[in-house]
């Protein structure tokens, strides 16, 4: 299983970028800067994406991935709610074309499928067993478990707060990719709106390294770029308390387990 990080944090400029990544090439997860780092080639290549809750930066290139690849249908997964958002504030026939629809003389067929999970129900997708998992966020929200066909095993919490100790009895990954936006100065800020900062992050490493009885390898995304040196030395602090090595995702990275 090959992931290619596309966007690493929570705020857009020239060299930050939005939400998402990609397995193999084939599956994405969460999309936004799904359309605008990959090339045309590439986005041909997604055959379904995966969103973990309707906030803008996690969702923003879905319609223009969609305009660009309107030759075939691509599938998406992701909760009733989030669907509910893209139909009513970006596909939504105004800012952007019911993509989910044919459309005439633009549309042959429809170039998006939504398609309603839930969690703790698997769900087979391009032969990846994907599990939703519920976190704890301003929105409804779930994280996945996906496993590759050879049984390799991501966990992806996307955006979250504290309580995911409720969630390491259902999995057992080779690697975590964790949401950490402010550092602990703002521990306030990321309580009220739902996130992590490398105290809060300690705590759940804490209690996962109670629950496993090994460690997987952990990956931090989603920071805040102002705050991102600060964010790194504190995660660092925490690396070294708790004897265990934490690397920080950027645009462009590639992990292979």
């Amino acid at each position: 299983m090959i992931i290619r990080f596309l966007g690493t944090h929570n705020a857009e400029s020239k060299d930050t970028k939005l939400a998402s990544f990609v397995i193999d090439n084939v599956l994405a997860v969460d999309a936004g800067s799904l359309a605008s780092e990959l090339t045309l080639s590439e986005q041909e290549k997604i055959k379904a994406i995966l969103l973990t809750h309707g906030h803008y930066d996690h969702i923003r290139g879905i319609p223009a991935f969609a305009f660009n690849n309107t030759d075939h249908t691509t599938k998406i997964y992701a909760t009733s709610q989030t669907f509910k958002i893209l139909s009513s504030h970006l596909v939504d026939g105004v800012i952007y074309p019911k993509f989910t629809k044919k459309i005439p003389f633009f549309l042959e067929k429809p170039s998006l499928k939504f398609i309603e999970i839930d969690p703790f129900e698997t769900v087979n997708i391009l032969g990846y067993k994907v599990l939703p998992l519920p976190v704890n966020h301003t929105i409804i929200s779930v994280g996945f478990e996906i496993t590759s066909k050879d049984g390799k095993k991501i966990f992806y919490t996307g955006d979250t707060g504290p309580g995911l100790s409720a969630l390491w009895k259902h999995i057992s990954p080779n690697l975590i990719i964790l949401d950490l936006t402010f550092p602990n100065r703002l521990e306030n800020r990321a309580i009220n709106s739902k996130h992590l900062c490398p105290r809060l992050l300690k705590r759940e490493l804490k209690e996962l390294q109670r629950v496993m009885e090994y460690f997987p390898k952990v990956v931090i995304t989603h920071l805040s770029p102002r705050d991102e040196e600060e964010i790194k030395k504190e995660v660092n602090e925490v690396s070294k308390e708790l004897k265990i090595p934490i690397d920080i995702a950027c645009e462009g990275d590639k992990i292979s387990i």
